[in-house]
This record gives structure tokens, sequence and C-alpha cells, in this order.
């Protein structure tokens, strides 16, 4: 009677769930995408299927199918499958499932795997506990997180464990998925169809997130009266863009994809590409980056790839804080999105600093080298010995042949201008001073 009544409870706490955890493959056949992980000859597949799985990580961006994955991990294996989520789970809940866990492979010979959910929320300490059951292979850890394992997960514990990575669907690989889903009896049972156009918006709006296309799709199934397979209601754009007004595009400010999107914004400006500088900053801008952080990458920037081939630049990425400091969002988007577009658009060089990591290096791994004579300070008794320093304002052109340098460096080891805008202009002119011309 226990299993019976546990059956009909499972079978009506189904018909609730979201779709996209009905819709959760049941196979490694039914994984969409992620043929690198699991497709035919990869690791992953190999030891699923001749039940010799070892620890791993799963990591990938949200909706990606980590979670779906240790779904068919637990019904394929011949292994015991339990899983404790890190949001809330504790050290005494890993303890007390690695007991289990120990009990049952004495008494019973069979293997347990442990599944972990976003593993990364787990401080060290928490992680430390899994350490001896994972080497002793007491457990095999099936960890998910979205976060990069080799930040936030232990060393240790990476060093006992592979790591798979799963990336964002494909648009193609989302739209076999909401397919499936429209026509599986799981899913909507043919109750509904979509046009085209409201497909891809459903694809646009998921952003590689196969969760996001699913709960994307039920919520436009909710606002349409239900059909038949053989008369299913039409879910046209108007009712998905209705259910899901705004594409909240994947972005954490402090992790990995905060870092990639900067990288390729500076990138951008440094490739001289005004329009990806655009995009990027608008991805930093509506995912709530601090526009301070934003500015102060511009500011560095400005010297780091415009340097002195337009140095009009620097004031304006200093204009472009000073706006981001004062003013903030929304309107400083606009002192941003200047700035921005003004460095991809100015000629650029970084002789500055190459010049300066030049120099840096040659006085940390250099000779220690005198400043000559006649440029050595002044104000001491004895000084009148030092050689005469020529004052390069008494001659007509402000320059003067002397030397700056300490011996044994020559001009020119350092400074290598480019032949581009300001830079250029300023070395041929000097190059004409020092000629007397």
């Amino acid at each position: 009677m226990e299993t019976l009544f546990t059956a009909l409870e499972n079978e009506q706490r189904s018909k609730v769930a979201p779709l996209a955890v009905r819709m959760r493959p049941r196979t490694l056949d039914e994984v969409v995408g992620q043929k690198d992980a699991v497709g035919e000859g990869s690791w992953l597949r190999c030891a699923i299927e001749n039940d010799t799985l070892s620890s791993v990580i799963l990591f990938g961006p949200a909706g990606t199918g980590k979670t779906s994955i240790a779904h068919v991990i637990a019904e394929s294996t011949k292994a015991a499958f339990v899983e404790v989520s890190a949001i809330g789970g504790t050290v005494s809940d890993l303890r007390r499932e690695i007991s289990s866990a120990e009990k049952r492979l004495a008494y019973e010979g069979r293997r347990t795997i442990l599944f972990v959910d976003e593993i990364h929320r787990f401080n060290r300490s928490q992680q430390d506990a899994l350490l001896h059951a994972v080497e002793d292979r007491v457990v095999v850890l099936v960890g998910a997180t979205t976060e990069n394992p080799f930040f936030e997960v232990n060393s240790a514990l990476i060093s006992r464990s592979r790591v798979v990575e799963l990336h964002s669907l494909s648009d193609e690989d989302e739209a076999r998925l909401i397919d499936c889903a429209l026509s599986d009896e799981r899913g909507l049972a043919g109750a509904y169809r979509l046009d085209e156009a409201a497909r891809d918006a459903i694809v646009l709006l998921a952003g590689g997130d196969g969760r996001g296309a699913l709960t994307t799709l039920e919520l436009a199934a909710g606002m349409v009266a239900p059909g038949t397979p053989e008369a299913p209601a039409l879910i046209d754009e108007a009712v998905v863009r209705a259910a899901t007004p705004h594409r909240a595009l994947a972005y954490d400010k402090n992790k990995d994809m905060h870092y990639d999107v900067i990288s390729a914004f500076i990138k951008s400006m440094r490739g001289s590409d005004p329009d990806a500088a655009l995009y990027w900053l608008a991805r930093m801008i509506d995912g709530g980056e601090d526009p301070k952080f934003i500015a102060r990458r511009m500011f560095i920037a400005a010297s780091e790839d415009v340097g002195n081939a337009d140095p009009q630049a620097l004031l304006v990425a200093e204009a472009a804080f000073k706006a981001a400091e004062v003013i903030g969002y929304p309107e400083c988007r606009i002192n941003l999105a200047q700035a921005a577009v003004y460095l991809a658009l100015a000629p650029k060089s970084n002789a500055a600093e190459a010049g300066i990591d030049a120099a840096l290096a040659e006085v940390r791994k250099g000779p220690a080298r005198a400043v000559p004579d006649h440029l050595r300070d002044r104000h001491r008794p004895g000084s009148e010995n030092y050689g005469a320093y020529r004052y390069p304002h008494s001659y007509p052109s402000g320059w003067v042949d002397q030397q700056y340098l300490p011996d044994g460096l020559e001009r020119g080891c350092f400074f290598k201008p480019t032949e581009r805008g300001w830079e250029a202009f300023r070395t041929e002119a000097a190059s004409r001073d020092r000629k007397g011309r």
C-alpha cells in the first residue's frame, strides 16, 4: 500500500512540476546539445554506460543540463543515488550521507553517487568534509556549478575529480527542445503550436538557457486556452513577448562573466570597433555593473591602448569617470557610451606602456647605473665639479644635444613611437628640432 501511495504521490507531483522539470531527459540520448560532454565516445558517456563513473564536477551556465545529466546518472547507474543541495545543505547532511554510503558499501557492496548541486556555495570547510570520502571512493561525487570550479572549489577536491564543461545551447538545440516539449506527453502533449516568429522569440529570449526556453514556453502557453492534438492552440510572437517582456542575459558582477565581458569591451575599443564596444558596454549596463568600474577600465585603456596617439583620450576618459561618479545611472550611460566610442575611434599607440615596462625591466634586472654628473643635483658642496649642464631654454630651438640616459643606454631603447596620430606628429617635430630645422 505504501508503494502504491508513493507512486500516486509522485504522479500527482509530476503533473504540477514545471515544464522544465517534466521534460528532463531520461537517457543520454535525450540530452540536447553537449556533444563534447556526453556525446558518443566522450569520457563521461562511457563512464556512465559502463557504470565506472569516478568523481566529476559539471561546470557550465544555467540551463545547460548539469542537473539533467545528474538525473540521467541516477536512472542509468547501478549505484545508489543521493542528492544534497549546497544552498541549504550543511556539513551534518554530508556526513550523514557519507556514513550511509560507508554502510552501503560494507554490507551491500554497492557504491553511492552523491550529487551536490551548486557546490560552489559550500565554503572551504564544507568542501573539505568531502575529501576523504571522495579519495577513498566511499562516494562518487557529482558536483554541479555555474562558477569556475578552479576558483570556487578546493584544489584538493579538484585534483580528485574530473571537470567537465558544458556550454550554452545553440539556437538549433533550443528549437529542438521547444518542439519536443510541445509534442511530448510529459510536456504540452500537442495542445499548442508555435509559429516561426514565436519560436524564434523564445530562442532569442532564452539566450542559450534550455530551462529558460521551456519556462518561457510554459508562461506563454498559460496565456492561451489549450487546444487538442487535432486542433492545437496557436502561440504567436505577441503572446511570447507578453509572457516574457524583458530578456535578462547572463551576467555576474564578480565572477567569470564579469571578466569575460569587460575583456571583450576593452578588446573591442582596442580593435577600433565602436559597435562592439557599445554592445559589450550595454551588456554591462543591463547587468547592473558598477559604472565606476567601467569608467576605470576606460581610464586605463586611454593610456594603455590610445596613449599619445591621441592625448585627449585620457581627458575624455577622466570626464567619463567623473560623470559615473557624480551622475550615476541611468544618465551616465550616455557619458560612458561617448567615451567608449571616442576610445574606439581614436588612433592607437601602446608605446607609453611598452616603454615604461621596458624601463622597469631594465631597472629591475639591469646593472645599477649612475646619474650622469651634469644631471646631478647642484645643492651640495662640490657640485661645481659635476660638469656643465646646458639649459634647453637658453637655445633658440628649446633643445640641446646632451646626455640624459645613464652610461650604457642609448636613445630609443625604451620609447618606440608609432606612426599614428599626435604621437607621430610630435615625434617628427621633435626630430626636426634636434636637427635644428
